[in-house]
């Protein structure tokens, strides 16, 4: 449900708002900083607690954008990943979007593509419209099933 008054601006505000979590999973998928720095606010939360406890490891919540992209760059650079997202759920009320999304990740070993880790996790984000576009503020990931070798996140 949207709260814009008119459909085309709800039409348009929900295609942005996955358009941003495009950019989150290419910009972190083709390791380019700059696109996966413009899906976050500045002061955007990163909590990934929920999934990294049922795959066995420790993931602290991350705050501020640099940080974000920072701790994902790196956490995840000797890994080939692909994220796919599939039937998001978006809410638009005002200005604030809440979203429920499925996502597939799979994380290969770039020096051994035999040892792979596939999770399937739910994002719930809360997205806010800034001047460059709609920005992740909060996202939350939990896990709902995973296979594979958990080993391949040990550098997480």
């Amino acid at each position: 449900m949207s709260l814009r008054l008119n459909a085309p601006d709800a039409v348009r505000d929900t295609l942005d708002v996955v358009q941003t979590l495009y950019r989150f999973a290419a910009g972190i998928d083709l390791r380019d900083r700059a696109l996966l720095s413009s899906a976050f606010a500045e002061n955007a939360i990163s909590d990934f607690r929920p999934a990294g406890a049922k795959a066995g490891f420790e993931y602290p919540v991350l705050q501020g954008r640099e940080t974000i992209v920072e701790a994902l760059s790196s956490s995840l650079a000797a890994l080939d990943t692909t994220h796919s997202y599939s039937n998001p759920r978006v809410v638009v009320d005002g200005d604030t979007a809440r979203v429920d999304v499925p996502v597939e990740a799979q994380h290969v070993l770039r020096v051994d593509a035999a040892r792979q880790y596939l999770m399937k996790n739910r994002y719930d984000l809360v997205l806010a419209p800034h001047d460059a576009g709609w920005e992740i503020e909060h996202v939350i990931g939990d896990n709902v099933w995973r296979t594979g070798d958990p080993g391949v996140l040990g550098g997480i």
